[in-house]
């Protein structure tokens, strides 16, 4: 019997829509309130808006800096109680605290909800270990493209909604996403089944729920250990546009907030295409080594011509290729969890977060740093806007050494018994 042999078709698609869907909610609440986030900092912490730049950096830091210290023990809390409680928890717990921030009367207020938000964002652990749950080896690749899809999908809708709602206030697009977030949990909680059966689960163990233990579990995967370096580094590349993004096009071209919320839904568009659409293909055609490779030298050019460009259309010629970055992290995902028994899948996935986390915390407060001060040092030099998509590029490039490291010796997923002994020939061969 297979590990989902006992969910049904139909109750498994259901589960799996209700998964994807508090996804892209979560990537709509992260999403929606983009545009307008700058004017509601400026407004709690009393600053004119090119003074909140380094705000911006550690706000959005604390929400990173929560779900790092909280993904593992969600991770861990799921594969001892299950799936559902700890997903339809979250789930609820979101959309009880963007009506906190809705509500914020000053900075710490908003800091206090972003930090809380990260503890309930810590749901795409969870999220992640249930579609490992349900997939089969041949359709893991695509649907953990499916993740990237759904997240690319809140991407687009988001930032859009947030665009059109600044028209009501920077406080208007955290009201919409609480109710997007507690619509949800009413749906989860009538159609979300468990994927973990009780005879699958195993104890919980504190010294393993929590960051550093959680590092220390990587030291099993021998050098596949390092495929996790890899997917911190481009996510600190990747945090390069995200949390530049606002200030660099409303500044260098003069963009309003719906400019912003516009060309971050088109962001959302391409990524939904190629993770949903793509991801899975190019996993079938290239196999996982190169397609994480692929989409690693797509985003050294991507950054480098990010920096460079002169005029404000020509970012959305550069996001086409850009999308092509969403292929790896469901390309190294696959890799990882294909080796990984289904009672630490949880587990697994906690790390995974807390690897991305660390990397949103340090991202923000670094890449604002490095805005601020070369466009103060440089402010009509071209470098003076591009300089932090400059430093991506250079990490990026870091990225691909590591990832060479990891994979030079893989020569691709099979499955069942065969899988097993291409991940012993990997670590006997490092």
């Amino acid at each position: 019997m297979t590990k989902f042999a006992a969910m049904t078709n139909s109750t498994m698609n259901k589960a799996l829509i209700f998964i994807l869907i508090t996804i892209c909610i979560d990537s709509i609440g992260i999403g929606i309130i983009i545009p307008s986030f700058p004017s509601l900092i400026s407004e709690t912490a009393h600053v004119p808006l090119k003074d909140s730049a380094i705000y911006f950096g550690w706000v959005m830091g604390i929400y990173a800096f929560m779900q790092f210290l909280f993904s593992p023990l969600i991770g861990n809390l799921s594969d001892r109680y299950g799936r559902r409680p700890v997903l339809l928890i979250s789930v609820f717990g979101m959309g009880l605290d963007f009506l906190v921030m809705y509500f914020a009367p000053d900075l710490f207020w908003l800091v206090l909800g972003r930090a809380i938000s990260g503890i309930f964002g810590a749901s795409f652990t969870t999220a992640a270990a249930y579609i490992s749950d349900v997939s089969t080896p041949e359709t893991t690749a695509r649907n953990f493209g499916l993740i990237g899809a759904a997240f690319g999908i809140g991407f687009v809708i988001g930032p859009a909604i947030g665009g059109m709602l600044t028209d009501f206030g920077s406080r208007a697009p955290f009201l919409v996403a609480s109710v997007f977030s507690l619509l949800n949990f009413v749906f989860g909680f009538f159609v979300l089944t468990e994927s973990l059966p009780p005879s699958q689960r195993r104890k919980f163990e504190l010294k393993r729920a929590n960051p550093l233990g959680a590092f220390k579990q990587m030291a099993r995967f021998k050098d596949l250990k390092y495929l996790f370096v890899v997917t911190f580094l481009v996510m600190m590349a990747n945090l390069a546009i995200h949390n530049t993004w606002n200030y660099f096009t409303m500044e260098k071209f003069l963009w309003s907030k719906k400019d912003v919320g516009y060309s971050l839904a088109f962001v959302g568009v391409c990524f939904g295409v190629v993770q949903g659409g793509l991801s899975g293909y190019f996993t079938r055609v290239l196999g996982e080594k190169k397609t994480a490779f692929f989409g690693l030298f797509t985003v050294i050019f991507v950054m480098i011509g990010i920096s460079m460009v002169p005029y404000g259309w020509m970012l959305y010629l550069i996001i086409l290729p850009y999308s092509f970055s969403g292929i790896i992290d469901p390309a190294i995902r696959t890799i990882v969890s294909a080796g990984t028994p289904q009672n630490e899948q949880g587990e697994l996935q906690g790390v995974f977060t807390s690897i991305m986390s660390l990397a949103e915390i340090i991202g923000p407060p670094f890449y604002m740093w490095i805005y601020s001060t070369t466009r103060n040092s440089a402010p009509n030099a071209w470098w003076g806007f591009g300089a932090p998509f400059l430093v991506a590029a250079v990490i990026s490039f870091i990225a691909l050494v590591f990832l060479w490291r990891s994979l030079r010796n893989f020569k691709g997923l099979k499955t069942n018994r065969a899988q097993e002994v291409e991940f012993n020939t990997l670590d006997n061969e490092s």
